[in-house]
C-alpha cells in the first residue's frame, strides 16, 4: 500500500501496532505482529529514518509513532520532491543522451556526401542497420548471400520478428545452398509463418537491404563483409537496387512449395544456374564455389541433368539443353 513512500508491509505492520499500542515494548510489538524481535528492532529503526517514529517531548527516553496524517503526508511530500528532482535529472540525462547519440552517429559515419553515408566496420554498419530497421515504416527487402548458418538467430531473439509484428512487409532471398541446413530451414520457415516472404536462388551478387523502397544498404566491399557498408538515399541508386532485387526475386524459388518433379518439369533455378555456368566453360570446382555448394553436390546436379537429358558428355549435355531452350 505504502511501498512508493518507502514503507513496506512489514514496516507498516510495526508502525500500525505502535499507533494502536503506543506504550508497547519491542517484545510486545513482536507478539502483536507475529515477527521476531530482531526484525521489529530493524523495522523500528526504519521508521526512525522515515521520521514516523520520533522522541516524545515529555519523555526524552520515550518514542511515539507520528500521526499518519502528519507522518505519511510529510513522507509523501518528501518523496514527491525527490521524484521531481529525479525527473529533472532524467530529462537532463535524456537531453544529454540525445546529444551523445548525435555525436556517436557522426563517429559511425566516416564521411557523408549528399545522399551517401559510409560506415566503416561491421559493428558500426550493424548498429546503423538496426536504427534504419527500427524506423522502417512499410517494407524491408533483403538479399542474403552469406550462408544463413553464419548469422542465424534463435527465432525468439531474431531482429526480424519485431519488424514482422509491426506489420512490415518483408521479402528475403537466400542462397539455395541454405536448404542443406535444418536450422536454417527452420528459421526461414518461422519467418514464413510470421508473414515474411522467403525465396532462394543459386547465386546472389552481394548483400543488399532496402528499407521502404527509399534507402538501400550495400557492402563497402562485397568481398570483405567486415569492411563496412554504404547507405544510399539517391532515388537513382535506390531504383537500381530495386531493379536488381526484383530481377532475383522473379527467378528465385519459393522454399516451402512442394516440388513434384517429372521429366517435363522445368529446371529449378539451381539447375538452370549450373547449366549456365557449365555452358560458360566452368569446371565442377568453379560451379561449387560460385553456388556455395560442395563439390559433391555440384557433380550430383550435373549427373542428374545428364541422366535427365540422356547426355553422355558435357558437350551432349550442352547440346540437349540448348535444344530445349534451357541455355
Amino acid at each position: 500500500m505504502f511501498e512508493p513512500l518507502g514503507v513496506d508491509e512489514a514496516t507498516y505492520a510495526v508502525y500500525h501496532a505502535l499507533l494502536k499500542h503506543p506504550d508497547s515494548t519491542p517484545e510486545q510489538v513482536a507478539a502483536l505482529v507475529n515477527r521476531p524481535v530482531t526484525e521489529v528492532h530493524e523495522r523500528m529503526e526504519k521508521l526512525r529514518e522515515l521520521e514516523l517514529l520520533v522522541p516524545t517531548w515529555t519523555n526524552p527516553d520515550g518514542e511515539h509513532a507520528v500521526h499518519p496524517r502528519v507522518g505519511l503526508t510529510s513522507l509523501a511530500e518528501r518523496r514527491r520532491s525527490e521524484l521531481t528532482k529525479l525527473l529533472a535529472e532524467l530529462r537532463e540525462a535524456e537531453a544529454s543522451a540525445e546529444i551523445v547519440g548525435e555525436q556517436y552517429n557522426e563517429l559511425l559515419t566516416a564521411r557523408s556526401s549528399g545522399d551517401v553515408e559510409i560506415l566503416k566496420g561491421r559493428a558500426n554498419a550493424s548498429r546503423r542497420v538496426e536504427e534504419l530497421a527500427q524506423k522502417a515504416r512499410e517494407t524491408f527487402w533483403g538479399l542474403v548471400p552469406a550462408h544463413i548458418d553464419d548469422t542465424i538467430h534463435p527465432v525468439d531473439r531474431s531482429p526480424d520478428v519485431p519488424l514482422l509484428e509491426r506489420g512490415l512487409k518483408m521479402r528475403t532471398i537466400y542462397l539455395q545452398s541454405m536448404t542443406a541446413s535444418k536450422a536454417a530451414l527452420e528459421y526461414a520457415e518461422a519467418m514464413h509463418r510470421l508473414g515474411g516472404e522467403v525465396r532462394a536462388t543459386p547465386t546472389l551478387p552481394m548483400r543488399l537491404l532496402i528499407f521502404d523502397q527509399e534507402i538501400a544498404v550495400m557492402p563497402m566491399d562485397p568481398e570483405n563483409p567486415t569492411a563496412g557498408a554504404v547507405i544510399h538515399r539517391s532515388p537513382a541508386v535506390v531504383s537500381l537496387a530495386l531493379a536488381l532485387f526484383d530481377a532475383y526475386w522473379s527467378r528465385a524459388s519459393e522454399l516451402f512449395d512442394p516440388e513434384d518433379r517429372d521429366e517435363n518439369t522445368p529446371l529449378t533455378p539451381h539447375e538452370a544456374e549450373v547449366l549456365r555456368l557449365l555452358a560458360g566453360g566452368a569446371k565442377d570446382e568453379q560451379v561449387a564455389r560460385l553456388l556455395g555448394i560442395s563439390l559433391r553436390t555440384a557433380r550430383r546436379i550435373t549427373a542428374n541433368l545428364s541422366e535427365r537429358l540422356d547426355a553422355a558428355s558435357r558437350f551432349e549435355l550442352g547440346v540437349a539443353a540448348a535444344k530445349r531452350g534451357w541455355v
